[in-house]
């Protein structure tokens, strides 16, 4: 059975958000700097999708490879990147890389909760500390379960191009994930994003049973604290 993540970040994806903003992944990358230093460093950009937080990094002198499942996404890294990234493609539940391989994984812009079972949630978990040098440090940025569930828009409609779409949102019966209905209104396709609602102090959790140590928790790309009314749960952690 396809998943729906293998299905939704293809050239319809790059169609529908064509300017992910850079300006926050910038953000995100100078609070990384800022904590724990880049340049020189071996980083896997888990997840890279089109390369913005890879090519920051890479600006930065850090010798990133950015990992992804979605040819397309790879594509469009590929084409950002000068001089061309390292690209990997592969599923994150089944790194390809050695033991020890990075002193920094990067996980962001909520690049993770994809799967229905939490098993393989913790299962990737694993495979970043087992790719992670030892003291190695992970950071993993995902939105704050408790502002999505305060902000959340029943559906919008916009404009792009000759196109219309509408977006639904709504959350599971079980409460357990934040699911996203995109409807190419004219045309009569829709895509689906399943997104499992992990409270902050489960990701932690999470963090310590896979043998890391929670180093700093930001809510927001300007390092504000993480509580119930930030957007982001951002968490360093190192490896044990």
């Amino acid at each position: 059975m396809t998943e729906w993540f293998e299905q939704w970040f293809g050239e319809e994806y790059l169609q529908l958000y064509p300017h992910r903003d850079d300006e926050d992944a910038q953000r995100m990358v100078s609070l990384i700097n800022d904590r724990i230093g880049v340049a020189g460093r071996f980083v896997l950009d888990l997840a890279c999708g089109p390369g913005r937080h890879a090519e920051a990094l890479a600006q930065l002198d850090a010798r990133v490879i950015g990992f992804d499942l979605s040819m397309p996404l790879l594509r469009r890294a590929r084409v950002r990147m000068q001089p061309p990234l390292q690209l990997v493609r592969g599923d994150m539940r089944y790194l390809p890389f050695a033991s020890r391989s990075f002193d920094l994984v990067v996980n962001l812009f909520t690049s993770f909760g994809y799967f229905a079972d939490d098993r393989q949630h913790r299962r990737v978990l694993q495979n970043v500390a087992t790719v992670l040098k030892p003291q190695g440090t992970f950071v993993l940025d995902y939105f704050n379960a408790t502002w999505v569930r305060s902000t959340l828009v029943p559906r919008d409609e916009r404009t792009l191009g000759s196109r219309r779409v509408a977006t639904e949102r709504r959350i599971s019966a079980d409460d357990r994930f934040v699911i996203k209905e995109i409807q190419l209104v004219d045309e009569g396709h829709s895509f689906l994003e399943r997104v499992r609602l992990f409270a902050p102090h489960a990701l932690e959790r999470m963090l310590t049973d896979a043998g890391f140590s929670v180093t700093a928790r930001f809510g927001g790309y300007g390092a504000e604290p993480l509580a119930d009314d930030a957007p982001r749960a951002i968490f360093v952690a190192s490896r044990s």
